[in-house]
This record gives C-alpha cells, sequence and structure tokens, in this order.
C-alpha cells in the first residue's frame, strides 16, 4: 500500500470522526430540545446506541471503499483525533451553518405544511358544519319518529299481555 493511499485513507477516518461529531451534537440538541415527556427523551439512551452502530457502520463502509475494509491500529486513533477536531475547530461553524437551514429552510417549509394543515382542517369544519345543519331537521324527525314508535310498541305490548 503506497504512502498516498495510507495518507487518503488516514483524512478518511478522520472525516468520519468529524461527521460521528456532528451527529451526536445533533443528537445531543434534538434531545435538549425535546419535552421529558417524549418518546427521544425517553428512549434517548437506546437512540444513541443505534446512532453510534449506524456510525460504526459507516466508518466501516468508509473503510471498504478506501481500503477495502482492511483494518489499522491508527484507525481509532484517527475516528478520536476527528472527533476532537470537531469539538475544537467545527463546533461552532457547524451550529451556525444549522441555525441559518433552521432559520432559512425548515421553519418556512414547517409554516407552509402547517398553514395547508389548517387549511385542510377549516374546510373539513365548515363542510361538516353545514351538512349537520342541513342534516338536522331531518335528525331531528328521524328521533321523534322513532320516539313514537317506542310508544306504540309499548302501548301495543301492554295491550298484548
Amino acid at each position: 500500500m503506497s504512502l498516498s493511499v495510507q495518507f487518503f485513507s488516514l483524512l478518511a477516518m478522520i472525516g468520519t470522526g468529524i461527521a460521528g461529531g456532528i451527529v451526536m451534537d445533533l443528537f445531543g440538541t434534538i434531545v435538549a430540545a425535546c419535552d421529558k415527556r417524549s418518546f427521544i427523551r425517553r428512549w434517548a439512551f437506546w437512540l444513541e446506541c443505534i446512532i453510534w452502530i449506524m456510525l460504526g457502520i459507516g466508518a466501516f463502509l468508509v473503510l471498504l471503499m478506501v481500503r477495502d475494509g482492511a483494518w489499522r491500529m491508527y484507525d481509532p486513533v484517527a475516528q478520536v483525533s476527528g472527533l476532537l477536531l470537531y469539538a475544537a475547530i467545527f463546533h461552532r461553524p457547524v451550529r451556525f451553518v444549522g441555525r441559518l437551514l433552521l432559520l432559512v429552510v425548515l421553519r418556512p417549509i414547517w409554516l407552509i405544511i402547517r398553514l395547508v394543515y389548517l387549511t385542510i382542517q377549516r374546510i373539513v369544519y365548515v363542510i361538516v358544519s353545514v351538512l349537520s345543519l342541513i342534516m338536522s331537521p331531518f335528525t331531528r324527525l328521524i328521533k321523534n319518529i322513532g320516539k313514537y314508535l317506542q310508544k306504540k310498541c309499548r302501548v301495543l305490548y301492554n295491550r298484548v299481555q
């Protein structure tokens, strides 16, 4: 294996460490923002375990692409150094980009989704109200007919006995 391939694989493992730091920081932010009774907060430990397993699988897939899955002793060191590099250098810029994406992309999309949902809900409410207004005389008529038939059945039953 040439020196350039080893250097490239070292950079790839550092990249997986940085990616792991980003994913775990994102997960920690999501858990901190959730209510104490939410599903994510209650299952945070198990979700974090699943995320770590997925990160390990992702790192191994990177190893498969770079070195055909050959693992070297410096790979965990490179990943830990990638995590520390994220914590030291990339933490603030990634958080800034995340807040920017939240404000510029996700919140307007969420606003549009909520507006569409509320509009559909109001339309359905108006349709149901109009239909219930139209059907109210008929329902009263049916209830009165039912009461009348019950009285007739009681009278007939009492005559038979």
